[in-house]
């Protein structure tokens, strides 16, 4: 796996995950990180987009999911942008990816500041794909 990482850290969206009916009713805000581990020499020393992952098009990706079609778990919601991550990616360039689900309104009787789900996918794991 590639040293490199190219990361989106702190996208924020509005969606309707959730185990509760309500959750499934009003948006909730949801913050994602995506870390590719990636080859990013070509890039670095050719200073072009096509040597690389465009991010745009990736924050893109994580927005269609986050305000597609709801999930119960953010597990889930993890799980699913792991894998259209790694299905959009250059299978020679990006080697794994990291997500990070974070839902800081989650409807808990306390106080905490968010509740995470961290997944890491390699493209290699039967899972991935």
């Amino acid at each position: 796996m590639s040293q490199d990482r190219l990361s989106l850290i702190g996208m924020r969206f509005q969606g309707r995950h959730g185990a509760l009916p309500q959750e499934k009713v009003t948006d909730q805000r949801f913050e994602v990180d995506v870390v590719l581990h990636a080859d990013l020499r070509e890039a670095a020393e050719r200073d072009d987009l096509a040597a690389t992952v465009d991010y745009a098009a990736l924050f893109d990706l994580v927005r269609a999911i986050v305000e597609g079609p709801s999930f119960d778990l953010i597990e889930a919601l993890a799980g699913a942008i792991a894998k259209a991550v790694l299905t959009a990616c250059d299978p020679t360039r990006v080697s794994a990816v990291e997500v990070r689900v974070r839902k800081p309104e989650a409807p808990i009787d306390g106080e905490l500041e968010t509740v995470e789900a961290a997944l890491v996918r390699h493209r290699l794991d039967p899972g991935s794909r």
